[in-house]
């Protein structure tokens, strides 16, 4: 099976259900797949829809994220979010490193840069 034994669950499925017959079983799994292909296909279109109407960050649209939170880097957002008080957030941009210090207690930030290849 996977990473998780789950053999009774398997054995219990096999003791309490009967066989499928295997052209019974080719034609649900075709169905499923078209199924699947149509609602796949359909939250994407949403998706590009929502972008396009400048609902793709729907928490800062809906009034869910602050104006502060909205601005505040992806960095800076997970180490507030997993409590890090003190960050360091090394930032890459083509050649160029930089280094900025985040103190998410007293939201003090330092940057540095730290490397430039031209």
């Amino acid at each position: 099976m996977s990473l998780f034994r789950i053999m009774w669950l398997r054995r219990f499925i096999r003791n309490n259900t009967t066989p499928i017959a295997v052209d019974r079983a080719a034609l649900w799994k075709k169905r499923l797949s078209v199924a699947y292909m149509l609602i796949t296909w359909n939250a994407f279109g949403m998706v590009c829809y929502m972008i396009y109407q400048g609902k793709g960050d729907w928490a800062k649209f809906y009034g869910v994220k602050s104006e502060e939170e909205a601005n505040m880097s992806p960095g800076k957002q997970w180490a507030k979010t997993l409590g890090i008080k003190n960050a360091t957030i090394y930032r890459v941009s083509g050649f160029e490193v930089s280094r900025e210090e985040v103190d998410t207690e007293n939201e003090k930030k330092q940057t540095d840069n730290i490397s430039t290849l031209k």
